[in-house]
């Protein structure tokens, strides 16, 4: 791979910008639901080739992408401090665009982003339905990839999922490796909690940790964050921490999870809402009674859970992603022209989320 004459100390200060020295590889945690996108961000970090190109990481909010991204970079800057590595948002290369423009400075702007070795961006997503910088986006990909340099970029979605981006760029962002990224399990978000504890000074026993990884089920954010608070309460007020102690301090995030909605759950409330039997959510049945139903749940699955449009296509009897996607954005439609879909929607989420 082409590499940069640029000093290791002048690369190591471009790199430290925006990058959060906690997100290295040491402190990932690792298990079935990251375990290939962890394999897939190490191998490329530790090659001087580009092993996969683009590697592409996607999952909900606060699953570990950006800390995967973070970790690349310090891997790199640590076994090649040579090669120059640029990190940003999707948002500040918009930003840095809408500036080249402003000031006519195209061509700064081009060799800025096409002399790298490396170009990360997370949270690609954002320039959806932003044409003139997915416009600008796709040559420098192209350059890059076509030069042999590394490109790495996360998302909220696969490729294949993200609406209001152009179908040419969506094909170029899967080219390579896509890995997702799951919602973390019992073993991992135990893992993670027990991670914490070897690195604080804070004595937190076993039971608090079991409980923490059994009620706080939405992300990995959220666990550290409960985590954060109770270690707060025991060095700043003095209280051992215990189960008690846990149920009274995080009270708010324990009601918020305190009922996390499955798509099980979805399809059965609808089911029973519409007065059609569940197997009717994944049987081939076309009748306008069945089938707006079923959209519904299909729309709700999205809405109240983290899954992916492929993910929930399996949960509804094997349907293509394209069906679900199909679903959403119909449902979506009716939701702003028909008050009577409004409503049952409404009542519907309200049962799920309240019960």
């Amino acid at each position: 791979m082409p590499e940069t004459d640029a000093p290791a100390s002048q690369n190591a200060a471009d790199m430290v910008g925006g990058l959060d020295s906690r997100f290295t590889f040491d402190r990932f945690i690792v298990g079935k639901p990251n375990e290939l996108a962890f394999a897939a961000a190490r191998r490329v970090a530790e090659t001087t080739t580009a092993a996969f190109n683009p590697l592409f990481l996607y999952g909900g909010v606060g699953l570990g992408k950006t800390h995967l991204m973070h970790a690349i970079a310090w891997e790199i800057n640590a076994r090649h401090p040579h090669r120059r590595v640029m990190y940003l948002s999707a948002e500040k290369f918009m930003y840095r665009f809408i500036r080249a423009l402003r000031y006519r400075d195209m061509m700064s702007f081009k060799e800025q982003f096409r002399s790298v070795d490396v170009l990360m961006i997370d949270d690609v997503q954002f320039i959806s339905g932003k044409d003139s910088t997915q416009e600008e986006f796709f040559h420098t990909f192209n350059a890059l990839v076509e030069d042999g340099r590394q490109v790495i970029l996360s998302a909220d979605k696969s490729p294949t999922d993200l609406s209001g981006m152009e179908e040419r760029l969506r094909s170029r962002l899967g080219w390579g490796m896509v890995a997702d990224i799951h919602p973390a399990n019992y073993e991992l978000r135990l893992g993670i909690l027990q991670s914490r504890r070897e690195r604080c000074d804070v004595l937190v026993p076993d039971k608090v940790l079991e409980f923490l990884a059994n009620r706080i089920t939405s992300n990995i954010r959220e666990i550290e964050g409960a985590f954060n608070r109770l270690v707060a309460q025991a060095t700043l007020v003095g209280r051992d921490i215990t189960v008690e102690m846990a149920r009274e301090v995080l009270s708010d995030l324990l009601r918020s999870n305190n009922r996390r909605v499955t798509v099980e759950d979805i399809q059965k409330q609808v089911a029973s809402y519409y007065n059609i039997r569940t197997a009717d959510m994944f049987s081939a049945r076309r009748s306008r009674t069945v089938a707006r139903p079923r959209q519904i749940a299909m729309y709700l699955s999205k809405d109240l859970t983290t899954f992916s449009y492929p993910e929930i296509g399996r949960r509804f009897g094997g349907r293509d992603h394209t069906t679900i996607m199909h679903a959403v954005r119909k449902v979506g439609e009716l939701l702003r022209d028909d008050a009577e879909i409004a409503d049952d929607i409404s009542t519907l989420k309200a049962n799920l989320v309240d019960n």
